[in-house]
């Protein structure tokens, strides 16, 4: 091989062993990254299940601190109780201060129907009376003329009566029978019972003109506003005769209650420890121009003789809801940290959450809540224990 030859072999190989150290180079780069690949990958991967073991471990810690659990002597000892709540119906009460009134359709007025002078009373204010019973004697002239009228026409009709048929005219037999009948009708249109016209006979002469008016119906003297040797006139009213069994209860509610009687389910009339289921009888379409009030007029059983004419008492509408709510008990709702209303729901594994509510219109003991799910079991009784148990551990609802 000449010289030539011998420099151009040396030349191709010295440029092929540079290309494989190349080569060898860069494979193992590629190599050397590879692995630092694959190991940053493996950190990432046990970091981001270092950091979801962590975050799942705080939730059930967070869990665990927003709950109380109660054991069961604690339960016991708080005297807690759970129930279910879900929507129900329920009644509202509408509050209205009233008055006992006489039955307008029971009472009677006693009132002479001439012109009198009064003689003496036999029954004074507030006293029981039966029917017939003598109230009050009066004196009228009108009624000693018409009393002298019927004595008269009465000796001539029996006189009349005792005669043969042929002995007078039909028709005189007729104007004598005729006179003495309305001498009898106009003693009944001076207020004279049947009894005290057949007595009229057996009366002296000094007693002429005098009269007693009697009670037309068993009832309680309520008013008697005369005086002995009053004269009185035609029409006065001398007493008032009411029948208490039955009463009525004027109730007086603002003009802005919106309270309809055909919408009320039942009336409760209280006095004192006395309470009375009553009837709507009827609403007044005016208003009262002193107090501003509407009067629902309620009927009432007086049952054992307690309420009086004059007496006032209490009622309450019973009303029932348009639509269902949530209630539960005043007892349950308490306060958080953060002054807003909680009540404790029990979780599944026997635990109270504080779940916040909004509160409603108070119905009775109940109160109506907003934001409470339906079907969520919560502390009806001890809610007040549960709320002190959060308070020793130093709770806070939001983590603040």
């Amino acid at each position: 091989m000449n010289i030539n030859a011998k420099r151009h072999l040396q030349l191709i190989l010295f440029l092929f062993g540079i290309n494989n150290t190349s080569i060898l180079a860069a494979s193992a780069e590629h190599e050397h990254s590879a692995q630092v690949d694959s190991h940053g990958d493996a950190a990432n991967d046990h970091q981001h299940e270092e950091t979801h073991k962590h975050g799942t471990h705080e939730n059930a810690l967070e869990h665990e601190i927003n709950t109380v659990v109660l054991n069961k002597a604690q339960r016991l000892l708080a005297g807690i109780e759970v129930a279910d709540i879900y929507p129900k119906e329920f009644h509202l009460s509408y509050y209205a201060p009233a008055e006992v009134k006489a039955n307008g359709y029971t009472s009677y007025i006693v009132s002479p129907r001439t012109e009198s002078v009064v003689v003496s009373r036999h029954v004074i204010l507030g006293e029981k009376v039966k029917k017939g019973q003598k109230l009050v004697t009066l004196f009228s002239h009108d009624m000693a003329q018409a009393q002298a009228n019927y004595l008269l026409a009465k000796s001539d009709w029996e006189r009349v009566e005792k005669l043969a048929s042929n002995a007078i005219s039909e028709s005189e037999r007729v104007a004598v029978k005729t006179k003495y009948s309305a001498a009898y009708g106009q003693l009944v249109a001076l207020g004279l019972s049947d009894f005290a016209i057949k007595s009229l006979q057996s009366s002296s002469s000094d007693t002429l003109g005098q009269y007693s008016l009697v009670a037309q119906q068993a009832g309680i003297v309520l008013k008697d506003e005369f005086s002995q040797g009053q004269r009185i006139a035609a029409g006065s009213a001398l007493m008032l005769l009411a029948d208490e069994t039955t009463l009525w209860v004027e109730a007086k509610l603002s003009v802005e209650a919106e309270l309809e009687p055909k919408n009320i389910a039942t009336a409760l009339v209280s006095f004192k420890n006395y309470e009375y289921v009553a009837k709507v009888i009827q609403q007044t379409h005016t208003i009262d121009t002193k107090t501003r009030t509407k009067i629902i007029r309620l009927s009432v059983e007086n049952k054992d003789d307690v309420l009086h004419a004059g007496m006032f008492v209490d009622v309450n509408f019973i009303v029932p809801s348009a639509q269902k709510a949530m209630l539960v008990p005043e007892s349950a709702v308490m306060r958080n940290e953060e002054q807003n209303w909680v009540v404790f729901v029990e979780q599944p594994d026997a635990s109270f959450l504080p779940t916040e509510i909004r509160l409603g219109s108070q119905i009775n003991e109940d109160r109506i809540v907003f934001g409470l799910p339906s079907g969520s079991r919560i502390a009806v009784k001890g809610a007040f224990f549960i709320a002190s148990e959060f308070a020793k551990s130093g709770f806070d609802p939001h983590n603040h």
